[in-house]
């Protein structure tokens, strides 16, 4: 699973596109209390809390780091560019608002079900920068997010990434869910969805200052401001990066990353970017970490160096029905606040030492969860499951029921899939209707639909570890 942001779904992206054109761009300050901007290095760091009160200032911008926004249809909310942006209208990207940002919806060479196909042949070209990227380092860094999360960061190897969720004290209910990198023995990379920034940022700094008047282990957070994050995928993702690296990216396994320069010309090369291989597409490609200043430069590279036989950009709607079919979850819509990780069958995401030792936010609850009630656990009263539909598709929100018609469940996530020509879903039903091949019934539009839970991903993920040469 890999976190997109929380948001509306493709169907709901799509309305939006077609009611209105994007706005103008207006130019404003915004203010985020707990932090302050170096333009220089375009990164936010978050002091302590006390710092900030005496300071009693908001976020610091020289007049170079204006950042131009845009509105959004809600008077009140501002909605945010990236990098991209340009790029993406030239190409005919049709933008629509999203986890705070403008982004991509689609664009006008492919359609959303010819995007979808193209990645899953050839290649996309995603820009996710709208995620937010964050740096803990020191000596606390790793026993601060171990508090906040169930993962086993104590054998994670340096450049190994491992998917894991911020939870909340006392219940366990998933606050964000996170990929969390270990770049060195003090220092982690953290990626959290965009439409959580806010409520994100007020957890980390309430549990920072906990943690810092609890211990004497120094810590610094700051987030990456503008930062550029890019997904390639593809089965030609690897061919396509490869043109700008000497590095043999074979040696380069799932779920770990390098930090290199590449290659913009023959004379030219990026500062050092992080390369993870993995992505939200059930794909074999790459997530790439990237400076403001080279972000623009670095995609318009890779475009023109594989051609538009090879690679073209993508847009959300593809990015959706892609991670369904890999039977990874949308935070806001699959997961939420109210949820636990045992209850979304992600009780993977528990390192084994985390099962015995514990030690984290709502451990008391999901550690218990994690043995049904024969068993001396307190199990859980539904569970996260796959659904293939017959008939019209189950959208988000389709309630589902047994023979009977006696409510069991609700769709989370729904759409046809161009991969399978079948309509799948993802839903939570009640505990004991979860079992593989059990039938249930979608009630689409007023009309019971068959449909079966079956396991997922939904079609085989093709992640690169070794063996038979990818592409």
């Amino acid at each position: 699973m890999r976190p997109l942001c929380h948001g509306r779904g493709i169907s709901d992206l799509l309305a939006a596109a077609a009611r209105s054109p994007v706005p103008r761009s207006i130019s404003h300050l915004r203010s985020y209390s707990s932090t302050a901007y170096h333009a220089s290095s375009g990164i936010l760091r978050i002091p302590s809390l006390a710092s900030t009160r005496a300071r009693n200032d908001g976020l610091i911008f020289s007049q170079s780091s204006v950042q131009r926004r845009q509105a959004s249809s809600s008077a009140n909310e501002q909605v945010r560019k990236t990098l991209l942006y340009d790029l993406h209208v030239k190409h005919g990207g049709k933008m629509v608002p999203f986890g705070g940002h403008h982004m991509p919806v689609q664009y006008s060479d492919l359609s959303i079900v010819e995007s979808h196909l193209w990645t899953r042949s050839k290649a996309s070209l995603f820009d996710v920068s709208h995620m937010v990227q964050h740096h803990f380092t020191g000596p606390g860094a790793e026993a601060f997010l171990s508090q906040l999360t169930p993962a086993g960061l104590s054998t994670l190897a340096d450049d190994q990434s491992t998917l894991s969720a911020f939870l909340h004290p006392e219940t366990g209910g998933i606050v964000d869910d996170t990929i969390i990198t270990r770049l060195g023995p003090q220092a982690f990379y953290v990626v959290t969805n965009a439409g959580c920034r806010d409520k994100d940022l007020a957890y980390l700094e309430s549990n920072l200052a906990t943690f810092r008047n609890s211990s004497d282990s120094p810590i610094e957070w700051s987030i990456l401001e503008n930062q550029g994050l890019i997904a390639l995928q593809g089965p030609l993702a690897v061919e396509i990066l490869s043109s700008l690296t000497p590095h043999d990216l074979s040696t380069l396994h799932f779920g770990r990353s390098v930090s290199l320069p590449l290659r913009l010309s023959p004379n030219t090369t990026t500062s050092p970017v992080l390369i993870s291989r993995g992505g939200y597409t059930g794909e074999d490609g790459f997530e790439i970490s990237v400076s403001p200043a080279d972000v623009l430069t670095l995609t318009k590279t890779l475009l023109s160096i594989a051609g538009p036989d090879k690679l073209r950009l993508a847009g959300l709607g593809a990015r959706d029905s892609l991670r369904l079919e890999a039977g990874m979850c949308l935070y806001g819509h699959d997961l939420d606040d109210s949820t636990t990780p045992i209850e979304a069958g992600l009780g993977w995401i528990i390192g084994a030492d985390r099962r015995t030792s514990g030690g984290f936010h709502g451990a008391d609850v999901v550690l218990a969860q994690l043995k049904p009630k024969k068993d001396g656990g307190i199990g859980t009263t539904r569970r996260r499951v796959g659904l293939l539909v017959e008939g019209a598709p189950a959208r988000e929100g389709t309630k589902l029921v047994d023979a009977e018609g006696v409510e069991i469940g609700v769709v989370t996530s729904g759409c046809p899939s161009p991969s399978l020509g079948k309509n799948i879903a993802m839903a939570y039903v009640k505990t004991g209707c979860n079992k593989a091949g059990t039938e249930v019934w979608a009630v689409v539009r007023g009309k019971k639909r068959r449909a079966v839970v079956t396991r997922m991903p939904f079609l085989p993920s093709k992640y690169w570890k070794g063996g038979v040469a990818p592409g």
